[in-house]
Order: C-alpha cells, then structure tokens, then sequence
C-alpha cells in the first residue's frame, strides 16, 4: 500500500524537513507487520513528493497474534497486504510520529503555518462509497478526487469493489493532514488489525482534539474508529459533545470574567490556600485534582513534598496544555516529573484510572454539569474513585448581590449552569455523604458577610 503526500509551497523541498527525513535517501523501518520504506520520487523547488510505501507480511502478523479476520484461513488470505487500513494508520505514527505531533526544529515556523498539501492513498477500502469519502473529507476543507477500481478488469460484469484511489488537497498544516488520515483511513475501512480499548478511546479525543467534535458526521467516525464497541463510542460521543458545549473560547472568556470580578478579594488564591490546607491536614499522599483546568492547583500541590503522586484531570486538551506549560512539565527534574501525570478524561464516566487515591480535590467545577450530569458526577467520585478524602468547592449564590458590576441574578460565569445557595448546597452535600457512606463538614473561603455568608463554599467528604 502507497501513501504519498506532495507539496507546491515556495520553496517545496521544506516538505523534506516537516517529515524529518532526508530526500537523497531511501529509509526503511520495521515494523511488528512488516516494513516501511520512505522515499521522494519528486524533488524540487516547484514540487516535492515523499512516498511512505508499507510492506506487510501477513504470516508474520499470524505469528505476532495480531488478528484482522475471523477464520484461520482468513489470517493468512486477506486484502491487508494491499490496502490502507489501521496498518497504514500504525506506520504513519511511528514513521513520521514527529511530523505528526508538530515538532521541527529546521523549520519552527512551518510547523503551524498552513502550506498546500495533497495526498494519494492507493489503494483505500471505503465501507460506504464515494459519498461516504465525500462526507468525511470536505468538512474539513478537503477537495476530494476518487477513482473507483472494479473486483477484476477482466471481468467487469463482477461490479464495483469497495476499493477506491483517493486524493485529497487543501491548504493545511502537515500536522492536520498526518493526524487526519491516522484518524480516518481505519474509518474508511471499517476495521482495526488490533484490540481496541479504553487506550483508542483517548487516542481519538486526543488526535480529535479542535476538528472532531464539530464535525457532521462524528457519530459515525467514533463508531467506526472504536470498532463499534458501544461502551467506548457511547463515551466518546458524550466527551465530545461536553468539549463542544463548552467550547474553549466560551470557557476562557468565562474565567476571565469570573477572575475579573473576584479579583479584588484574591479569592482564587483563598480558594486554593484554604483547599491545600485541608488536602495536608487530611494526611494524604496521592492526590486527584478533577477539573484542573490551567494548572493552577497543580503548582501548588506539585511545591508540598507531602504529595508523592499528583494527577490531574480535565476534559479540555487546551487545558491540558497549558497546564503543561505552566509546570514546565518538559523540564522539571525526574524525581519532580514522576509526581505528578495530566490526564485527558470526563467526570460523567466511570474511569479506572481515577481509582486508588487518598483525596480528590473538586474546586469550583460541579456548577459546570448540567443537574441530569449531576447524578452521575456522584456515582464517578463517591462510589466508583472513592478517595478517602473529598474537598469540593462552589460559589455561593447569595454573596453574588454584593458585586456591584454582577447584574442582578446573573451567574459570575457564562458557563455555570447553576449556582446553589448555603442551604442548596449542604442539602445536596449531605444526602450525598449519607448515599455514598461518608461525613461532611462544611467551611467558608472568603470574606463572610453575617447575613450573606462567605463568597465560596466549601465541602470536606471523609469516608465514614
């Protein structure tokens, strides 16, 4: 199977550095398949072309356990050798995984500067016809062009075959298009030669990062990329729909604002001063910081040496990035680095991963769930993770009259989709404790007004 991918930027041969592979050599690589050789049949200033040719040894792939078809016959007797499936998907990530993640130290400011780009795929099965190619590609500003190939040009009257050489063009980043196709060809192909796990499930929203929630046919790319395994779709297609509902923009926008105006009281640095205090005085070693958001917690949790293993966990890969930058995760000493790990997830789904923890730390993220999400944020952190000890924080809707630049009965954030009162929230803080076999005791973060209470609210869960 043959990927190639062409460029005509000004100049061509930069395509050469983006790939990190050197035009004047023929590369090989092995892989658990087989091989993958890199090439450039076109080379100049005009036009470039690199070629990533797969060589897949069917026999070695029954040796290595990895099954693509039903029978024993089928492993052995099968179109994988010469169509683009999740083989060619596997060979792109390993082959040309730097590329794909953006990373060129030659040409830094190519890496995100779109740059016209085309590429072949000889040959693509498509479960679903030309349409289908069309559906999927030109959303993402693709023209698409599609030769059909017949079962055999002997006989015609046999039909159509599913089998198709696909081109699409469009001016993007080679990071976009190597991500896209990893992606999709496994789409196209309705198929995967591996297991697919929760693993795949966090490949997809990762690599779907800013291009899948809003695009039309999501149901149907999870569905397929995931094998068709409910559970893992299901999941997917929820994390989607929270990213898109929230989108990043709205939520930054919202934060500032909602910074604007606590600002004169620091109270993001009371919320987190008083939360760590409770985190230390609860004895805990390895802490959860659900809904970490840019890392701010983070920082002060990673500074306690009282705290050996540190996970953070959001459901915005923007987030997640700056929380990175802000912890120097790429230069922190090793000791330091094995402390602390970000994770991309949702807390409206059981997640193993969550599992095993002293204490959870939940600061300012309940009034974000829509109440139907609610119910299930419960079951995710009291009954299935299950620290010992919860710290949960939430603004207090009664202080809100005291801001004179909050209107009247507006929420200090757009994304709030509730804000409870004192009463609201030790009702649902306790009926929760009372479910899920814990006790809780409530404190104020904040200035108190003797009639208005505290701006913040604050919950500490310990298992009973």
């Amino acid at each position: 199977m043959l990927l190639t991918i062409s460029t005509s930027h000004d100049p061509a041969t930069d395509l050469s550095y983006l790939l990190h592979k050197h035009p004047d050599r023929f590369q090989s690589f092995e892989l658990s398949f087989g091989s993958a050789h890199v090439f450039y049949p076109e080379v100049g200033e005009d036009r470039t072309t690199a070629s990533l040719l797969l060589d897949v040894d069917p026999v070695g792939m029954v040796r290595g356990k990895s099954h693509g078809q039903g029978s024993l016959l089928g492993h052995y007797v099968n179109d994988r050798p010469y169509v683009a499936s999740s083989l060619m998907s596997v060979a792109i990530s390993q082959v040309f995984g730097s590329a794909m993640a953006g990373r060129c130290k030659e040409r830094p400011e190519l890496v995100g500067t779109p740059i016209p780009l085309s590429a072949r795929i000889d040959v693509l099965p498509v479960r679903g016809g030309e349409d289908f190619l069309h559906r999927i590609f030109e959303p993402l500003d693709y023209t698409v062009e599609a030769t059909r190939h017949p079962l055999d040009e002997q006989f015609p009257e046999w039909g159509e075959s599913p089998y198709y050489s696909v081109t699409i063009s469009g001016r993007k980043t080679l990071a976009e298009l190597l991500t896209h196709l990893y992606v999709l060809i496994p789409v196209f192909d309705n198929d995967k030669h591996y297991f697919v796990g929760d693993d795949e499930l966090e490949k997809l929203l990762a690599k779907g990062a800013g291009w899948l929630d809003s695009h039309p046919e999501k149901e149907q790319i999870a569905r397929r990329y995931l094998k068709h395994r409910a559970n893992l779709y299901r999941e997917a297609l929820a994390r989607l729909a929270e990213e898109e509902q929230a989108g990043p923009s709205d939520e930054a926008t919202g934060d500032q604002e909602e910074a604007s105006l606590e600002q004169p009281l620091s109270l993001n640095d009371q919320r987190h001063g008083v939360v760590l205090a409770a985190l230390r005085a609860s004895g805990a070693r390895s802490v959860l910081d659900l809904g970490c958001s840019e890392g701010k917690l983070l920082r002060r949790l990673l500074d306690d040496r009282q705290f050996e293993r540190i996970v953070g966990l959001d459901v915005s890969m923007q987030s997640l990035q700056h929380a990175a930058k802000r912890l120097n995760l790429d230069r922190l000493p090793p000791k330091q680095k094995e402390r602390i790990e970000l994770i991309h997830g949702s807390l409206i789904y059981r997640d193993q991963r969550l599992a095993g923890f002293d204490a959870a730390a939940v600061v300012e993220v309940v009034e974000h769930f829509d109440p139907p999400r609610l119910a299930a944020f419960e079951r995710v952190l009291f009954e299935f993770a299950r620290p010992t000890t919860i710290v949960l924080t939430t603004p207090n809707r009664e202080y809100n009259v005291l801001w004179e630049s909050l209107p009247a009965g507006n929420l200090r954030h757009g994304d709030h989709r509730f804000e409870w009162t004192r009463a609201e929230f030790h009702d649902w803080a306790q009926r929760v404790a009372e479910t899920f076999g814990y006790g809780v005791r409530f404190l104020p973060i904040g200035p108190e007004d003797a009639t208005l209470g505290s701006p913040t609210q604050m919950a500490v869960f310990e298992k009973a």
